[in-house]
């Protein structure tokens, strides 16, 4: 079975960094694109970058030049960099990737992780 799992989210202050993990495991063959969404509460879920299979990416306006997302291929693994961090990007953060396995060709979620971002 296949299951995604973020790491990396805390409470940071406003300015700093951090960097979230989101590591897939079970009968993979290949990890194929992935995002990574956030929500707010009463909010809808929110996408915030997206990286293919062949490491093209793309942002959101409101993150662009502050988040970059980044793949390491051997370790179906997942990461999102986010510097310069404000107090409104406090959120869950998601990891999606759509993964090959025995089983065939899905979309899998994560099961989110706080980042909250003080001012």
């Amino acid at each position: 079975q296949v299951q995604l799992v973020e790491s990396g989210g805390g409470l940071v202050q406003a300015g700093g960094s951090l960097r979230l993990s989101c590591a897939a495991s079970g009968s993979i063959f290949s990890l194929k694109g992935a995002n990574w969404y956030r929500q707010v509460p009463g909010k809808q879920r929110e996408l915030v970058a997206t990286i293919t299979s062949v490491s093209s990416t793309n942002y959101a306006d409101s993150v662009k030049g502050r988040f970059t997302i980044s793949r390491d291929n051997a370790k179906n693994t997942v990461h999102l960099q986010m510097n310069s961090l404000k107090p409104e990007d406090t959120a869950v953060y998601y990891c999606n990737a759509v993964i090959s396995g025995d089983l065939g060709t899905y979309s899998y979620w994560g099961q989110g992780t706080q980042v909250t971002v003080s001012s």
